[in-house]
């Protein structure tokens, strides 16, 4: 595999040396053209720490292991979005191993109380924590469309789904997203169609 830095690789330099394979210059294109997206959407996921640099790598790992079928633009980026998916789960799945653990460890007698890092304000906690507490097919449907600005149709195919089903997953995220800021059970929430921009209802 090509080294891989998960610096910004800023604007794409010359090409590769002709005596470099097809892969080689695929890979190359890839990354310059899509470093900042993915990383943006695992920075957007996990926070701006070592765990968003390390899903980039990751994903372009696998990138440059598949390099014969990610598909052509614009395909490919919605394909490197899917392992994008994949890896911010197994790495979620992971840290609830981790916060199990710890709050087993914290409900033994005479340990100290850990700190947790990057705190954040109690505001963006709480929306996370109601986020966080969404179906997670309703969850990454909004998430697609509302934070990586994708149409309902692309995102449709990174989670391998009908842009019909991401539509109704949107609209059943953002009601019981607004019931949970408000205190209230999901199936009380009123969420007529006409309330959510019509832009991003039926986008496709």
């Amino acid at each position: 595999m090509p080294a891989l830095h998960t610096a910004d690789p800023g604007p794409p330099g010359p090409g590769p040396a002709p005596g470099q394979g097809d892969r080689e210059r695929r890979f190359h294109g890839l990354y310059q053209a899509y470093y900042r997206p993915i990383l943006a959407y695992a920075v957007r996921r996990l926070g701006p720490d070592d765990d968003a640099a390390d899903v980039v790598a990751d994903v372009f790992t696998v990138a440059w292991r598949r390099i014969d079928q990610v598909p052509p633009a614009p395909d490919d980026r919605l394909w490197l979005y899917g392992v994008a998916q994949r890896v911010v789960a197994g790495r979620r799945r992971s840290a609830r191993r981790l916060q199990n653990l710890t709050a087993r460890l914290r409900a033994s007698p005479g340990l100290p109380q850990p700190r947790l890092p990057g705190a954040r304000d109690a505001t963006s906690d709480v929306v996370l924590a109601a986020l966080d507490r969404l179906p997670p097919a309703e969850r990454e449907a909004l998430q697609l469309v509302l934070w990586d600005q994708l149409s309902h149709g692309e995102a449709a195919q990174v989670l391998g789904c009908s842009a019909n089903a991401v539509t109704i997953r949107v609209h059943r995220a953002k009601a019981r997203l607004r019931a949970e800021l408000r205190g209230r059970p999901a199936s009380h929430a009123a969420a007529p169609a006409d309330r959510f921009p019509p832009a991003r209802l039926h986008r496709s």
